[in-house]
């Protein structure tokens, strides 16, 4: 465990990007805390450089991705036919099964070392979630969890009725993170007809924009949570 922490997190917004091209980007930021976090192990505290940790938003143009545990039996429609409703397909390295990315959904990347935080895998998931729910109830939305799936969920005691708002998908090594969450906003629910969500074949999804009956200003949603995030964390945004 370090003894000297960092938690101030660099924030950063990359707009509408690729999928790949933004997994590249987060996966140079994992490999270099991890190098940093190498090299300090040889040294004495003085002599330690402290950790980065980073936080990054941005959307992807409609994109199936599935997880190192996930069938791709989940994929409802043909691969050789995405190209019509302009979908593209990637095996990715986080846990969790499949799911689609797209605009109007914010994705969250935190790329951070949990040393300058705290050394629990469950703890992060769920500080993640509190964040998306209490970003929710910004907009009157109430929001919770169902024990045994990852996520956000609305209606989670009515079996009948949940539907899942936020997936989570994450990966880490040595207490580094990559991969992360994706919150509905205003994002087009019909392409998730497409996949078997998460693997979950009797669980509606939904959007705050479904919920509410209009469109949402992403960015404004964004800066609650945002700041959610910094909160749950207690992280400095810089």
């Amino acid at each position: 465990m370090n003894t000297i922490i960092n938690r101030k997190t660099q924030f950063i917004h990359l707009g509408l990007i690729d999928y790949q091209q933004a997994w590249d980007y987060q996966a140079s930021l994992f490999s270099k805390i991890l190098d940093v976090k190498k090299i300090n192990r040889d040294l004495p505290d003085e002599q330690q450089t402290l950790t980065e940790n980073f936080l990054i938003f941005c959307e992807h143009p409609h994109v199936f991705t599935l997880g190192k545990s996930g069938n791709d039996a989940n994929l409802n429609t043909p691969k050789e036919d995405l190209y019509t409703i302009h979908a593209s397909y990637v095996h990715t390295n986080r846990g969790g099964d499949i799911t689609y990315h797209g605009p109007g959904q914010i994705v969250g990347y935190p790329v951070i070392d949990l040393e300058n935080f705290f050394t629990d895998i469950h703890q992060y998931m769920r500080l993640l979630e509190e964040a998306v729910i209490q970003t929710l109830k910004e907009f009157k939305i109430t929001a919770g969890r169902i024990p045994g799936l990852t996520g956000v969920w609305l209606d989670p005691e009515n079996e009948t009725r949940a539907r899942k708002i936020c997936a989570l998908g994450v990966k880490t090594s040595r207490w580094v993170t990559m991969h992360g969450f994706a919150l509905n906003v205003n994002t087009d629910l019909t392409y998730f007809g497409h996949i078997v969500p998460c693997g979950i074949t009797d669980k509606a999804v939904t959007s705050i924009e479904h919920e509410l009956g209009r469109k949402q200003d992403i960015k404004a949603v964004e800066e609650i949570l945002k700041r959610k995030i910094a909160e749950q964390f207690n992280m400095e945004l810089v």
